[in-house]
């Protein structure tokens, strides 16, 4: 039997999956990993751990499934940065995607970049995502490491290079990276040149469906493989999870719920909007337009396990008790400042509207509410393009909650499609590998994968509600915006 592995490298663990040519999941499993986060804003990873993660799970499953692996895919979360020296190791630990020390650097690029034309070229603006802030930062804090870089790699990318041994990169690290031109799908020259990157830093520049290279002998050898394995150039995590979800149609729209919050919306056509991102879908001729809420499963975490140090299974039932709106209660859910709407590092997480009549059912209802008022800012953006919303798929741990499912397709105003048990990016990674060497034939197959689907119904009336309390959360931000601006200047001592 031919199969093929998808490898996610996520923010809380590295996961296999491993498919049939039927498009069945035949294995599943993963190996935790920590954040590492040693100061405020500060958010790391150690790309040791996540290959040695990568190796061990590749010896489970040619131990479970012997012969017939075919393609491997990678994912992984994005725009992560490792340097990498000579030797092809990583210098120090990656700075993942939502760290947001570079504040200093995003304001000094913004002083030197016409953002209007960068916009335009990228369809990014200058943020805490990018990559070139936070490589100045290095430049400027840890300049011994950036003079050993040979490489600037992303997580994906990096595991793809140990298991080929061929420096590369995709489209999406690229797109993300800040420094690519969208519509001419190549390095976006005066950017670099602003930023200080020498073009060899970066490694060629790949499709995600595209092949880089076979398993290295010495690794196939490590896990007990003895035939030639494909290697594909792999995915940025949400937009495989975007594939993976069977989101392959325009005007498609699959909101998650996982530590931080996505929203991904497929396209036919390329479209930019200064609050959102923007990627190649991995369905050739598609685009995602795209937002990340920083903070949102991780704000229940800490509320059930910092502050009451209670299980979630209880506040959900508790927060069924609580009305509609939280007995008048909104939270701004900016715990780790934002990205996508509003691009603000400043941002903090703020509850308006406390009483002494407010009991913990409604605080915990709040942050679910919170979590879908900030999907329902990105809709709102989406709608404002001029765009359709066709088919709404939610998944990933949060939906799990049958309370939070309901709350979200009430605040949205949409019936959600649910899907129960679907395995996410790596499975999505793993499908692209197989429709790379010829496994699955057509993109719709990947619906074979979502058996257990469920439709969570808005209701009406409670839409009308929420629709009023969103816009008070919506004001909220707007009016305290600069009070945002004056408590980070008293926190970084300024």
């Amino acid at each position: 039997m031919e199969y093929v592995v998808g490898i996610d490298v996520g923010t809380t663990s590295v996961k296999a999956t491993v498919l049939s040519k039927d498009c069945e999941l035949v294995f599943e499993d993963q190996i935790p990993h920590q954040l590492i986060t040693q100061r405020a804003n500060f958010s790391e990873e150690d790309p040791n751990v996540w290959w040695d993660s990568t190796l061990t799970l590749l010896k489970r499953i040619v131990q479970e499934l012997k012969d017939g692996l075919v393609a491997i895919g990678v994912s992984g979360m994005v725009p992560t940065l490792i340097l990498v020296d000579e030797k092809g190791e990583p210098i120090r630990h990656s700075i993942q995607q939502n760290d947001a020390r570079a504040v200093e650097e995003i304001e000094y690029f913004k002083s030197k970049i016409d953002r209007e034309e960068f916009f335009e070229r990228t369809g990014n603006t200058i943020n805490q995502q990018l990559i070139f802030p936070k490589f100045e930062w290095l430049r400027r804090h840890e300049p011994e490491n950036v003079q050993k870089t040979r490489w600037i790699m992303g997580s994906y990318n990096y595991i793809t290079f140990k298991l080929t041994g061929k420096p590369c990169l995709d489209v999406n690290w690229a797109l993300e990276s800040g420094m690519w031109d969208v519509k001419e799908k190549r390095w976006f020259d005066e950017i670099l040149k602003v930023a200080g990157i020498p073009k060899d830093l970066l490694a060629q520049v790949y499709e995600p469906h595209q092949t880089v290279g076979e398993l290295k002998a010495e690794i196939a050898e490590q896990i007990g493989i003895h035939h030639p394995v494909a290697v594909i150039a792999g995915s940025a995590d949400h937009i495989a999870s975007t594939l993976g979800i069977g989101a392959i149609r325009d005007g498609d729209l699959v909101l998650k719920i996982g530590g931080a919050g996505d929203v991904m919306y497929v396209s036919d056509e390329l479209i930019v909007d200064e609050n959102l991102f923007i990627d190649y879908h991995d369905v050739p001729g598609k685009y995602v337009l795209n937002g990340c809420m920083a903070a949102s499963g991780s704000i229940v975490r800490w509320f059930s396990e910092k502050i009451l140090k209670t299980d979630l299974r209880s506040l959900n039932e508790q927060a069924k008790n609580s009305p509609v709106g939280s007995n008048s209660l909104i939270l701004l859910p900016y715990f780790l400042g934002e990205k996508t709407p509003i691009f603000d590092a400043k941002a903090k997480g703020v509850w308006l509207g406390l009483s002494l009549n407010h009991e913990i059912k409604d605080l915990f209802r709040s942050i679910l509410e919170a979590v879908a008022y900030g999907f329902m800012h990105h809709i709102e953006v989406i709608r404002n393009k001029g765009r359709k919303i066709e088919r709404v798929f939610l998944c990933n741990g949060g939906a799990k909650s049958e309370l939070w499912r309901k709350i979200v397709a009430d605040v949205t105003g949409y019936d959600l499609i649910y899907i129960e048990e679907n395995p996410g990016s790596s499975a999505g990674v793993a499908f692209l590998a197989g429709y790379a060497v010829g496994l699955f034939k057509d993109w719709e197959e990947i619906e074979k994968m979502n058996k257990r689907k469920y439709i969570v119904h808005c209701d009406a009336k409670n839409h009308e509600l929420y629709s009023r309390y969103y816009k008070i959360y919506r004001e909220t931000y707007e009016s305290l915006k600069h009070v945002f601006e004056k408590l980070y200047e008293l926190s970084a001592g300024m």
